[in-house]
């Protein structure tokens, strides 16, 4: 059904209901004998049919139109937050106030929708900061509680038992600064300082801290570029360590044994592109699309006993994006993954 001009319908709307009226009022109050003349009768339908229509008019457009028009005036502020509307201007009013409606409650479901989201993220984060600081502190309070009933008399348990407390502090720690850091960079509240270096020389420091770890499991670490020739970037030093190390660990923690962990930098006209690739476990394809998300497991069970936060690929993403990059996962389960993203390049 198609709807036209509210004002011309109201027109022909009151003529309709002009000439009805006089018709009626003739039929039920004049008599035959009531005038002399047939154009008596005339005159009094043209009398009856004209106060008719103004009275009908008067409703339509008093009471009626400008009742709509104010409707849709209040929506468009409610909508538009301003006092200025904006009609279709071919008086389709009935239309625009459809229209506004339809706009406004697709607006509406939007914005529950993506606050119910925000619901269930909140629920799950909440849920993975008590899960991963739960751990730790169990652990504090059982090994100091064994050291109160007696332990520090034990010298083959005191220290021990010290120690291990310490370990559960520091993974504590940790997971506060990466918390930290994480808020930092989703809030915008962490400022890169960039600066010029070599990326060659950075990647070595990485490989240097991260080496115990990898003999551990026999993993080698590989630089497939010449070690001599620098690389210059400009980016956040301290940060692009950050995201280094990360991935490098990661790459150890979920390595083979005798396995290899290499890094490759590439000149992509404007910027360096870096692979960091592994020859481990892979990661499965249902899995790659929530790999960055904070907290998200590949598996849940083995990744705690690893003892990670469960932020690190967050924050990886986080500093790529605040350098105005992107990072990309490409992974073969059982045959390895591979990490890839992008830096501006610094060559004077």
């Amino acid at each position: 059904m198609t709807s036209g001009n509210p004002k011309l319908i109201s027109f022909i709307g009151s003529i309709a209901l002009s000439l009805i009226t006089a018709i009626v009022l003739l039929l039920i109050n004049t008599m035959p004998d009531a005038f002399s003349s047939i154009n008596n009768i005339v005159i009094v339908a043209f009398v009856v049919f004209v106060v008719s229509f103004v009275i009908t008019w008067v409703i339509i457009e008093v009471f009626i139109y400008r009742k709509i028009k104010s409707i849709h005036e209040t929506l468009n502020r409610f909508r538009t937050q301003k006092d200025v509307i904006e009609t279709s201007g071919n008086g389709e009013l009935l239309n625009d106030i459809v229209k506004e409606v339809e706009t406004w409650a697709q607006q509406r479901k939007d914005e529950i929708e993506k606050l119910n989201k925000l619901e269930v993220y909140r629920r799950e984060f909440l849920g993975n900061v008590s899960h991963e600081l739960k751990t730790p502190v169990f652990n504090i309070q059982g090994y100091l509680t064994t050291l109160i009933d007696g332990g520090m008399d034990d010298p083959s348990i005191n220290k021990d038992y010290l120690i291990r407390a310490e370990r559960n502090v520091e993974r504590m720690i940790f997971i506060v600064e990466d918390l930290q850091a994480i808020t930092q960079l989703e809030t915008g509240e962490l400022v890169l300082e960039k600066e010029r270096f070599d990326l060659i020389a950075l990647v070595k420091e990485v490989f240097d801290a991260q080496e115990l770890k990898a003999k551990d499991k026999k993993i080698s670490f590989t630089l497939l570029n010449d070690p001599d020739k620098a690389v210059f970037v400009y980016a956040d030093k301290f940060r692009v360590r950050q995201v280094l190390t990360n991935l490098v660990v990661n790459s150890v923690t979920y390595g083979k044994e005798d396995g290899e962990t290499r890094i490759k930098l590439s000149d992509s006209g404007k910027n360096i592109l870096i692979e960091v690739s592994d020859n481990g476990i892979g990661i499965a394809k249902e899995h790659l699309p929530r790999l960055f998300e904070r907290f998200y497991r590949v598996d849940k069970s083995r990744s705690r006993e690893q003892g990670g936060t469960g932020l690190g690929l967050a924050i990886v993403k986080h500093i790529i994006e605040a350098h105005d990059q992107k990072i990309n996962v490409s992974s073969t389960e059982g045959s390895g993954s591979v990490f890839a993203f992008m830096l501006e390049k610094d060559e004077f």
